[in-house]
């Protein structure tokens, strides 16, 4: 389904991705965890082209774009593959929560605005949203603000869904129904890449854990091998600290 090769990303003399390889199946729940500033969230921008990789190769079912020679047409294909979902949701803040979902199904697929709606309210519901459809941004919580953001991505039917830490900005009642949702998703056979620092999730919900600092991909492999029997010493090293107790004295 997903498919990275040697992908590369400079920004001036900070090597942000040094040649990342990663596989992703179809169906498969993938957290990307890590240290702070290492590379987590750059990487999931270059695979949608928000933030265009030096070097490498992005294929996404099917579909195969070198960074180095990419075309906006071949960017245009790939991208419809992806979804995102922003950690600071990126809702419209003058359109309603139906025309939030409808918006990229009209304009970037080209649907009409009835075959746009029925699936956009599909998607509500499926986020217990169902009763909000005529409401603007600034009246929903963070949480609910989210899962219309994942509503969206779902409704373009996309190949991956792309989800930069979705729960960070919310407290932990509404990051535990963000995650319901996502654990829902997951076992409908959704495909998604995850960062995040919620390590139940990681834990309970992704059937593949990888584990990045400074650019690098470190280890990757299922849950339990990374949290209970990792193999590099620097995954050993994250993980204890995990497990410490914070000391508040």
């Amino acid at each position: 389904m997903l498919q990275l090769d040697h992908i590369y990303k400079s920004y001036g003399d900070h090597h942000v991705l040094k040649d990342i390889n990663l596989h992703v199946d179809q169906g498969d729940v993938v957290s990307l965890i890590g240290p702070s500033g290492t590379g987590k969230t750059t990487l999931l921008r270059t695979i949608n082209y928000l933030e265009p990789a030096d070097k490498g190769t992005i294929t996404i079912n099917g579909i195969s774009v070198n960074t180095e020679k990419a075309k906006q047409s071949d960017i245009i294909k790939l991208r419809r593959q992806t979804a995102m979902v922003f950690q600071n949701y990126s809702l419209f803040r003058n359109k309603t929560v139906l025309e939030n979902v409808t918006e990229g199904l009209t304009i970037v697929q080209g649907k009409s605005k009835e075959e746009a709606e029925e699936i956009a309210i599909r998607e509500i519901s499926r986020v217990g949203m169902a009763d909000n459809v005529d409401k603007y941004p600034y009246q929903l919580s963070g949480g609910q603000q989210q899962r219309i953001g994942i509503a969206r991505a779902m409704a373009l039917n996309p190949s991956v869904i792309l989800l930069d830490e979705p729960t960070s900005s919310l407290d932990p009642e509404r990051s535990a129904e963000v995650m319901r949702i996502l654990q829902n998703l997951a076992e409908l056979g959704t495909t998604m890449l995850i960062t995040t620092h919620e390590m139940e999730f990681a834990k309970h919900v992704s059937n593949k854990v990888v584990f990045m600092e400074n650019g690098h991909i470190v280890e990757e492999g299922s849950p339990d091998q990374i949290f209970q029997n990792p193999v590099e010493e620097r995954t050993r090293q994250f993980v204890r600290k995990l497990e410490k107790p914070l000391n508040v004295d």
